[in-house]
């Protein structure tokens, strides 16, 4: 979204690509330019939940976000990350703290080697199936959007790995097909090249060039992580209904609250 003033009537808004100036990464989990279209031909309702990196807004972007009827903020990062960068304050949402617990932060900081970064990004992906407190954050968000009334936002650090894969859940519950499901988990890439350039960037400059090839693992959507997850969920669960059922602990109710929250 550019910081041009937004339309006053928020069903104006759920209907054109909302892109922030401050937040790039910021999307409708329902699809950007149009709604997707679930296998079963249902139309997918725009408005409803929105996705996005860290929530380090301009006082445009933030009353633009409020004019798209937010009412709910969920941020799914670390503690640490909370107090380094807070976010941004929402008007007329409620902020709320969902821990995604399990992501090996030091192991990410102290990355060596490409293939030790694509292996700790196959471990992330990983412990979103088979870690506790991963499941339990992302079970609280898919309950709370079943739940809740109005817009609801939730995002992480870069928007790509803890909302990408919360993202494709959404979508899978809706009944959207595989293959957009990774289109649309594959757009991070576009969206946030330029934020992605910028960090390669410092880190060539304070680290060296040699490690801009290391970290360039794990500031990317890669097509293989989110099949690691998946395959993640196939192995403790059966499949991803199975996952969201016994490893989340969400009845058929809740699941059908959220499909129908998504559905048009």
């Amino acid at each position: 979204m550019t910081d041009s003033t937004p339309p006053t009537q928020t069903s104006e808004l759920g209907e054109e690509l909302v892109r922030l100036a401050s937040a790039d990464n910021f999307r409708d989990v329902a699809g950007v330019e149009v709604p997707y279209v679930a296998a079963d031909g249902a139309t997918l309702r725009r408005g409803v939940v929105f996705r996005s990196n860290e929530l380090q807004l301009t006082a445009a972007d933030a009353e633009s976000v409020a004019a798209l009827g937010i009412t709910a903020v969920y941020d799914l990062r670390h503690d640490h990350e909370v107090e380094a960068h807070p976010d941004a304050e929402i008007p007329g949402a409620t902020w709320h703290h969902l821990e995604v617990k399990g992501i090996p932060m030091d192991a990410v900081a102290n990355l060596q080697h490409r293939d030790a970064a694509t292996a700790v990004m196959h471990d992330v992906y990983r412990s979103f199936v088979d870690k506790p407190g991963a499941r339990a954050a992302f079970a609280q968000l898919l309950t709370r959007i079943a739940d809740g009334e109005g817009g609801h936002l939730f995002h992480c650090t870069a928007g790509k790995d803890r909302t990408g894969w919360a993202g494709a859940l959404l979508l899978h519950i809706a009944g959207v097909d595989d293959d957009t499901i990774m289109a649309d988990y594959l757009l991070t890439n576009d969206f946030s090249a330029g934020t992605r350039t910028k960090y390669l960037g410092l880190i060539e400059e304070h680290l060296g060039a040699d490690k801009v090839e290391v970290y360039e693992s794990v500031m990317v959507a890669d097509a293989a992580y989110l099949e690691t997850a998946h395959a993640a969920a196939a192995e403790h669960y059966g499949d991803r209904a199975g996952y969201l059922r016994h490893g989340l602990g969400l009845d058929d109710v809740t699941i059908e609250r959220v499909r129908a929250r998504l559905r048009g």
